[in-house]
């Protein structure tokens, strides 16, 4: 089975992250099962220096497993590949058994259905945002864009809309 990824694209400082944690506990509740990728732009470094498995990764293994009775984690050093990671490719390593849907932040050029997320304070023009790939358009303010229209501050909304979206998919 292969889980929908569903990616959330906006432009920095429109606020992705601010409403991802508002809608994970939202679907949550509603019994959706959820994954989360995250792209960032940084050298991510999720392991804390001074700890054994920060100091085995930086001696040289090329993947390291962290893990205890509340979770795990795998890092994989990828020093070969100068391009940005494929998203397909990262999903395939979530556990499909566990998952319902893969929402991911970022990725916004990716060829999966997204919700884009607009502020026209930030400065930035809309157009750059909207693909044959976004489904809704979340907003502010009403912006007419050819596609339905969520309000940015009402991430109840924005969730139903995703559960519509969910099961007609499945």
């Amino acid at each position: 089975m292969t889980v929908p990824l569903l990616g959330i694209v906006a432009y920095s400082g429109t606020g992705k992250t601010t409403l991802l944690k508002q809608l994970i506990p939202l679907l949550t509740q509603q019994g959706v099962r959820v994954g989360l990728i995250k792209h960032s732009h940084h050298n991510v470094d999720v392991d804390t220096p001074g700890k054994d498995s920060y100091e085995l990764r930086k001696a040289g293994a090329l993947q390291t497993m962290v893990a205890s009775s509340q979770r795990w984690a795998l890092m994989t050093e990828t020093p070969e590949e100068a391009t940005e990671p494929d998203l397909f490719s990262l999903a395939s390593r979530f556990d499909s058994s566990k998952i319902d849907l893969i929402l991911v932040e970022g990725f916004k050029h990716e060829p999966v259905p997204k919700i884009a997320l607009y502020r026209a304070e930030v400065g930035k023009p809309i157009d750059d945002l909207i693909d044959q790939h976004v489904i809704a358009l979340a907003s502010n303010r009403s912006v007419t864009a050819g596609i339905p229209e969520l309000d940015l501050n009402q991430p109840q909304h924005i969730a139903a809309f995703i559960l519509r979206w969910l099961t007609e998919k499945s």
